[in-house]
């Protein structure tokens, strides 16, 4: 990431209108200032515009991946630039569901477009009003997720991400399946 050396980039404050009326015109003055301006302009126009940095609708391409470590977004570089800026910006959002069912079918819709069915048979809790009556079946401690797409899908990939978002206690499943009809 870079923003020093933009060609033709003026200062809005530019040095040598700030030099006291004796360098005014003082030839050397004003080109030594202009070269200082040169070098400043793109800290000075990075600056002026520090807000859009942090807004993942509006930073510059090259800023988003830095902006996504800082929120944890985890973004695929080989996903399109718009599922790239909707991932930090949902970011916290996708943070505050994680562990959960839905939040992990949020993160696979928003990292792969596609709707998923999960099945957790982590445990559960059972209770019945008759004394002695049969216990519940033992957890099968598997995550299963049932994804559905129209296109194809890298396995591994998505594995990779159900794996990210499963309890430790649980093995993970995943299963791709076409687009119901």
């Amino acid at each position: 990431m870079t923003r020093a050396a933009v060609p033709g980039l003026p200062s809005r404050y530019p040095i040598g209108a700030l030099l006291p009326a004796l360098y005014a015109d003082d030839d050397l003055a004003q080109r030594f200032t202009a070269g200082l301006d040169t070098v400043l302009a793109p800290v000075l126009s990075t600056l002026d515009n520090l807000p859009a940095y942090f807004d993942p609708a509006l930073t510059p391409d090259d800023f988003l991946s830095w902006l996504s470590s800082w929120v944890g977004a985890g973004i695929d570089p080989a996903w399109p630039q718009d599922r790239r800026r909707a991932a930090v910006a949902r970011a916290v959002e996708i943070h505050r569901r994680r562990g959960t069912r839905q939040g992990l079918a949020d993160h696979l819709r928003l990292c792969f477009g596609v709707e998923a069915d999960i099945q957790d048979g982590g445990g559960g809790v059972a209770w019945s009003s008759e004394p002695d009556s049969a216990l519940p079946p033992a957890p099968t401690g598997e995550l299963l997720v049932r994804v559905r797409s129209d296109r194809p899908l890298d396995e591994a990939r998505v594995l990779a991400v159900v794996r990210a978002s499963c309890p430790a206690h649980l093995t993970c499943r995943v299963e791709i399946t076409g687009s119901p009809t």
